[in-house]
């Protein structure tokens, strides 16, 4: 258990800035007082979020070529690989970016966004969306830092951007009277400082970068596509599932849309240990598994989601408390409050369940069976919200929508330790051979035979 704490908490220090300053975001802007500055915030948000999944997925695929490098003590081959993978990256993620540009009116129509809150946010996205691209190099940069295994350093990236928007947002927002196009100026500086102190970083401490040929970067594409292609579909899984419920929201009025923003904020900021705790018990799985200890794996399942249980006490507790300086602070009307008080008290403990799908996944991927993650997370987010959100929102109106998607994930996440608990059977039984092969049931081993393990 110790070992899933510390793992789990350290993990979890880094996303706390990122999830910080989206939240400080939108309550610098609602200090203005307008429900539809808050609402264009969270209609952007959710394009935004959608396109930073990519380069999560980017990021996956830079630690894993690089890590095995470094791991062969072949540094100036690591140097080449990043190169190859921060070049082709950044030119895929600048036309991903290019062509969310185009069609950002058409997207925001698309989430519901009418009248000047579809203004607002179309203009918010013209000043955000050209400088994704830098915020992409710094998480791929960063990646590179944790393939060295400093996650120090790679934390600090997250912290200077995060220190950046805190300063600026205030100062760009109400010194210079900016209103949302402030928000949107200091969103943009933070990118820059988040692509310059990674780059930084790994030009002082690691050498660099080495310019890759043209026939080296044509090779390294294939794996890099490899690992990165699954990572974007599974990661771009939740914010298509967002993009759902804040459909849903958006007939209810800019109040249900403000509110909405603000419990999409105050979700990752509360439960970020529950986003931490698949990459944090991730390593612990799968060095158990490939010590053959697959009672040490279902004991590492098991004590997650004891872990995940005491933090979503501990965060449900917190929210109960601050509810109502919650609606006061963001200047929520009655809509508003309506929507807080049923996340605070209802919804909330219901991401015990979101828990339980990060820990299953952390299983899928180190018991060789990613795609089990893949198809669980979009099943989650399509079958899981769009059924249940639309039978909410008739039944209870706004709030039926945040009902509907937590009962989707606790529907899913059961499934997902469902599944976890029988694949880690299968190894622990002899049925899978360490590769995760079916093996015929000659082969299989036998309590009374135990030196003739495929195993052993």
């Amino acid at each position: 258990m110790r070992h899933v704490v510390a793992m789990s908490l350290s993990a979890s220090l880094g996303l706390v800035s990122v999830f910080l300053v989206d939240f400080a975001d939108l309550y610098f802007i609602s200090i203005l007082g307008e429900a539809e500055l808050a609402a264009a915030v969270g209609f952007a948000g959710t394009l935004l979020f959608l396109v930073f999944s990519v380069a999560i997925g980017l990021a996956i695929a830079m630690a894993a070529l690089v890590a095995p490098c470094v791991g062969r003590g072949e540094l100036d081959r690591a140097k080449v690989v990043a190169s190859g993978v921060l070049i082709t990256g950044t030119v895929l993620f600048a036309l991903l970016s290019a062509l969310a540009f185009a069609t950002r009116s058409e997207a925001m129509l698309l989430l519901g966004a009418s009248g000047r809150t579809h203004a607002l946010a179309v203009d918010f996205l013209a000043i955000v969306l050209p400088a994704m691209p830098l915020g992409a190099i710094g998480i791929m940069a960063s990646a590179v830092l944790r393939a060295h295994g400093d996650a120090r350093r790679a934390m600090l990236v997250t912290l200077w951007a995060g220190g950046v928007n805190a300063v600026l947002d205030p100062l760009f927002i109400f010194g210079f009277g900016l209103g949302l196009d402030g928000a949107a100026w200091a969103t943009v500086m933070a990118r820059l400082a988040m692509a310059v102190s990674a780059l930084l970083a790994v030009q002082r401490h690691y050498g660099g970068f080495a310019w890759p040929s043209t026939a080296q970067l044509l090779k390294d594409l294939s794996p890099m596509l490899a690992i990165a292609g699954p990572a974007v579909l599974t990661n771009i899984a939740t914010p298509i599932g967002n993009g759902i419920a804040t459909r849903a929201v958006s007939p209810f009025g800019d109040g249900a849309v403000a509110a909405w923003s603000v419990i999409g904020r105050l979700t990752p900021l509360a439960f970020c240990v529950l986003f931490a705790v698949s990459g944090a018990v991730g390593p612990i799985i799968g060095q158990n598994a490939g010590a053959e200890r697959y009672d040490r794996v279902r004991e590492t399942l098991v004590r997650a989601m004891q872990f995940v249980a005491v933090a979503v006490l501990v965060s449900w507790t917190i929210l109960l408390i601050a509810r109502p300086l919650i609606v006061d602070q963001f200047s929520l009307g009655l809509d508003g409050a309506r929507l807080v008080f049923w996340f605070a008290v209802v919804v909330a403990p219901l991401s015990l369940f979101n828990g339980a799908l990060f820990v299953s996944n952390a299983a899928f991927n180190n018991l060789r069976r990613p795609l089990w993650a893949t198809a669980l997370n979009w099943a989650r987010n399509t079958l899981g919200v769009a059924p249940f959100v639309m039978v909410g929102a008739a039944l209870f109106d706004a709030p039926g929508v945040l009902i509907g998607q937590a009962l989707g994930g606790l529907l899913f996440g059961l499934v997902g330790l469902w599944l976890a608990w029988r694949l880690i059977d299968g190894y622990d039984s002899g049925r899978l051979d360490g590769e995760g092969h079916r093996l015929p049931s000659l082969m299989r081993a036998r309590p009374d035979a135990p030196f003739t393990s495929p195993r052993g």
